[in-house]
């Protein structure tokens, strides 16, 4: 069977732009050394299903996860940090992050020009708010659900995205029992909001 979408899916996707893939290397699963400052914290969001929280910039066309930069609110917590930025980019509610691994930014486009690290974790979808824009950006995300490896090729991020995704699928079925072989229909979530089960 193949991968099922709507129309409006469809018109979406056909504007998808991926940013230039920067190249940073990813390290699963350790620790980010000490006095290397973690700049942001990003999230693979499992749905019950397997399929995986994407954000669509309608103008743009640019795909992300949700998440972004560490606030001093955040109090050097990416999991905060991962829980706020989803909330206010995709009016999303998570459980449970888990860190998966670290980014490491030689070049420190997110510090200044300093070196830094930008963390990958997982977390539970647990459902959606009514859609708003972000308030740092103003952007207004369209919310997809997809399956990771589909959200690798919208994100553009190759085959170390692909890593980064298998990490991310086995942290979520061994935390929150989600499937392995997630369902492959790409279904835009509600404007209204939703619950997921």
């Amino acid at each position: 069977m193949g991968i099922e979408y709507s129309p409006e899916i469809s018109a979406l996707l056909g504007r998808v732009r991926r940013r230039p893939n920067a190249g940073w290397p990813w390290r699963p699963g350790e620790a980010v050394p000490a006095g290397l400052p973690v700049k942001q914290s990003w999230g693979w969001l499992f749905a019950p299903d397997g399929r995986v929280l994407t954000l669509v910039n309608p103008r743009d066309g640019i795909v992300s996860l949700p998440g972004g930069s560490l606030e001093p609110e955040d109090a050097g917590d990416p999991g905060r940090a991962l829980a706020r930025e989803a909330a206010e980019e995709a009016q999303a509610v998570i459980d449970g992050p888990v860190y998966l691994g670290y980014l490491y930014d030689r070049v420190g486009s997110a510090n200044g020009g300093h070196e830094c690290a930008r963390v990958r974790m997982a977390a539970a979808l647990r459902g959606v708010g009514p859609s708003a824009p972000d308030p740092a950006s103003g952007r207004h995300y369209r919310r997809l659900l997809v399956a990771p490896g589909l959200a690798v090729e919208l994100l553009g991020w190759g085959l170390p995205g692909l890593r980064q995704a298998r990490a991310a699928v086995a942290a979520a079925a061994a935390w929150w029992g989600a499937p392995v072989r997630a369902d492959e229909t790409i279904e835009e979530l509600p404007s209204a909001g939703c619950r997921l089960r």
